[in-house]
């Protein structure tokens, strides 16, 4: 059975590893900001721009920390993670399909988004689920308003016992936003904390996700200037640029206010959806995905993908290509969550998946002829630029022409190669004649 190309299978010969780096270079100039001329009267900051380590790397890490599994229950999963850009990776993740005991029906699945440091997140990732259990909310009953109270309850136990902790062993001043769901056998619960974000894909619409908390929105920049604070530059008070999350105790330190009146709440939105046999999938990822793509195009790829390709590990691999290419410059985690009811493989699908991957293969060809004909060294950066002003019919909805970049790049290599070694024939062909 066919499925999407995977690029890391895909030797690159040196010199085109060169020209990816240069390329890498230019991406890199253009995400990250280059150097100027300085203005006239505009002093020179540079030697104290040195002095701050930047929360970025030269290069992207872009090994993936992939997973997969599934439940008695007819629910399957995958979970993939990627260091990025960034200088220390700091997402962290949980995925329990089914849970014990009398709860064996019930799954946990969530993301944590750390910033600041590593161990909240992965703490929480350890810990939060049984904290959320302790509070003896969640029942075979299934009662959503003791459900959701359980939750919250959950939330807040876990950030008090960490404040504990913070103080009493020194921890970084880390913080980290949660999104998670429980899916029991009659609902889904979607539980948000920060700006992390769930989707639920049914019967091939976005039918539900969660909202950010961001400290502009109104209700949250309110709390934020009642507990003493300010919202500038869209952050709390000038430096965090969630309004809610768990740790970041440096925001909760005035001990006469509750725990959701802090400066950051560390209170979860808690919403639950009845199950119908019509829910395909859900995804559940940090920021790093959000600020690359919509969750109406995010829905459009997934879906598309999971036509062509059967492993569900993959898929999450493409849709963090996808962002970085995107230019996401944050730790990128994604989960996807499928249900019986998400799309299958489709011939239809594999087929026209191959007719576009062959149209593209062509163009590419076509591009190189041109450029060489023009005596100019092929160019991955002007191909990808070319094709992406081109009207190629068959794109992956979502994903356009940036998430067939690995198609692009195998295509660019082999014609590459194939000139490179016409060229010596070439020479020979015209000595002959002269």
């Amino acid at each position: 059975m066919r499925t999407a190309r995977r690029a890391s299978n895909v030797e690159v010969p040196s010199f085109l590893r060169h020209l990816v780096k240069e390329t890498e270079k230019m991406v890199t100039f253009f995400f990250k900001g280059g150097t100027r001329e300085a203005t006239p009267g505009e002093e020179d900051n540079s030697d104290e721009d040195d002095l701050m380590p930047s929360p970025y790397l030269e290069h992207p890490i872009l090994e993936k920390r992939v997973s997969e599994g599934g439940s008695e229950l007819g629910v399957s999963y995958a979970v993939a993670s990627m260091q990025g850009w960034r200088a220390q990776m700091e997402d962290a993740h949980a995925c329990i399909p089914q849970l014990k005991g009398e709860l064996k029906e019930w799954g946990y699945y969530a993301v944590f988004d750390g910033h600041a440091g590593t161990t909240v997140a992965q703490y929480c990732s350890k810990n939060l689920l049984d904290h959320i259990l302790a509070t003896g909310g969640i029942q075979i009953n299934d009662d959503p308003n003791q459900v959701k109270q359980g939750v919250r309850e959950g939330f807040l136990d876990i950030d008090r016992h960490m404040h504990k902790m913070a103080r009493q062993d020194n921890w970084d001043r880390s913080g980290s936003t949660a999104a998670a769901v429980m899916i029991s056998p009659r609902y889904i619960y979607f539980i948000n904390c920060g700006d992390s974000r769930t989707l639920l894909c049914h019967d091939g619409q976005v039918a539900f996700y969660t909202e950010d908390h961001k400290p502009f929105n109104p209700r949250e920049k309110e709390r934020i200037q009642n507990a003493g604070g300010s919202v500038t530059l869209q952050r709390v008070n000038g430096s965090l640029a969630v309004s809610r999350a768990l740790g970041d105790f440096d925001f909760k330190e005035v001990d006469w206010r509750p725990q959701t009146e802090q400066l950051v709440s560390p209170e979860p939105e808690v919403y639950e959806l009845e199950r119908t046999p019509e829910d395909e999938f859900l995804i559940l990822a940090c920021d790093g995905v959000w600020d690359a793509i919509g969750n109406e195009e995010l829905c459009a790829f997934v879906r598309s993908r999971l036509k062509v390709c059967n492993d569900l590990r993959e898929i999450c691999a493409q849709v963090i290509d996808l962002c970085l290419y995107k230019g996401s410059l944050d730790n990128i985690s994604v989960i996807i969550i499928c249900f019986a009811g998400a799309p299958e493989l489709s011939q239809e699908a594999l087929q026209e998946e191959a007719e576009l991957e062959q149209r593209i293969d062509l163009k590419v060809e076509e591009i190189i002829q041109m450029m060489r004909s023009r005596e100019e060294d092929p160019d991955l950066l002007y191909v990808i630029k070319f094709l992406a002003a081109e009207e190629l019919p068959g794109l992956p909805p979502g994903g356009g022409i940036t998430s067939k970049r690995d198609c692009i790049m195998s295509s660019y290599q082999k014609h590459v190669m194939n000139l490179r070694s016409q060229e010596p024939m070439d020479i020979e062909g015209s000595e002959e004649s002269n």
